[in-house]
């Protein structure tokens, strides 16, 4: 291995990472690994097309919308460089790699002192000339200036390392929670979601306590962003989050699922109240009357929701239990919307 240039390759990814994240966070861009690859790419400079696109969009005070950021990482990621996609992740394992060099290296340097000791250890045995003796010993303390200049190099090299490692740290601890988090409605994100109902189904399977799954999607969504347009639309969605982060309490999980779509888990919850909980949020959404403008106020009247809900089964995997709960909120839809519909009941 080309120690000089690990290292360098470290540094600059480091680098990069200090830059790209705040970057992102400046223009309102979630740190997903793909909107990462472009910054690391923008950042590290090769990618030259990329730079000229981010750079024109930046002076034209373009917004980075998630449609702008996929086709960034369709046009200049995914067809030129599909690797860096994962890069924070091979940024840790860098630092890995070169912390496992350096302990080698420790251990090479004791390990030649110690045999220097036992090569010298066996000539005094077998000598008692002069110049023979200053030899060794002149050998002796080149060797152990070796050690000590090594070793003094490793510290800080190592309290470098500890440095980079700390940050490295921070940041994906950051990026953790990022990564599960939506942007507009700051609810847990699909990610997330697909991570607790797997551990959510395993202490079901334990312990077969009752569960129950809502799919909750705002009525006519697509028809009001139409007419009022994404701004006011993303408002709506923030609206109902926030409805349902005030309704859902303790162990219960909410997220937004998609678009104008969110899911909730209620462990330990009977179906009769996972549908009271169903008609809280709904009854929540349905009764608050929402309006748009400071001075000159412009009523949106009220927005709706359609819940569906399912109860574990023993028979259940995770697809089996969300189809369920999908199938019953069409058959909400189905039936007028803002209303609420069971696998087993409707109400």
């Amino acid at each position: 291995m080309n120690l000089a240039k690990h290292l360098s390759d470290i540094e600059v990814s480091a680098k990069i990472l200090r830059h790209a994240v705040p970057k992102m966070s400046e223009l309102d861009i979630p740190v997903t690994p793909d909107n990462y690859s472009v910054w690391y790419e923008y950042f590290l400079g090769v990618n030259l097309d990329l730079n000229r696109t981010i750079d024109e969009y930046i002076s034209k005070g373009v917004t980075f919308t998630a449609e702008i950021n996929s086709e960034l990482v369709k046009n200049y990621i995914l067809e030129q460089s599909p690797e860096v996609i994962e890069n924070v992740h091979v940024e840790t394992q860098l630092v890995i790699n070169n912390l496992l060099e350096k302990v080698t290296q420790m251990s090479s340097g004791t390990a030649n002192l110690t045999e220097t000791l036992s090569e010298f250890h066996q000539e005094l045995k077998q000598t008692v000339d002069a110049d023979v003796l200053l030899k060794l010993v002149n050998t002796l303390a080149d060797e152990m200036g070796s050690v000590i200049s090594d070793n003094k190099q490793m510290e800080a090299s190592l309290n470098t390392m500890n440095e980079e490692v700390n940050s490295l740290k921070s940041e994906m601890e950051n990026l953790s929670i990022v990564a599960q988090t939506d942007q507009l409605t700051s609810l847990f994100n699909r990610r997330a979601f697909e991570k607790e109902i797997e551990s959510h189904m395993i202490h079901y399977k334990q312990d077969h306590s009752a569960s129950c799954l809502l799919v909750v999607d705002i009525d006519h969504f697509k028809t009001f962003n139409d007419t009022h347009g994404h701004l006011i639309g993303d408002k709506v969605l923030a609206y109902v989050a926030l409805a349902l982060k005030k309704t859902v309490k303790g162990t219960d999980f909410v997220a937004r699922y998609g678009g104008e779509e969110f899911v909730v888990l209620l462990p330990n919850t009977e179906l009769n109240d996972a549908l009271t909980v169903a008609e809280l949020v709904r009854k929540k959404i349905a009764n608050q009357k929402l309006s748009i403008g400071k001075e000159d106020k412009h009523s949106l009247g009220s927005i709706t929701v359609s819940v569906g809900v399912s109860t574990l089964h023993n028979s259940d995997d995770r697809e089996s239990y969300f189809i369920r709960a999908d199938e019953a909120l069409y058959r909400a839809k189905s039936s007028g919307r803002n209303c609420i519909c069971s696998e087993l009941a409707e109400s």
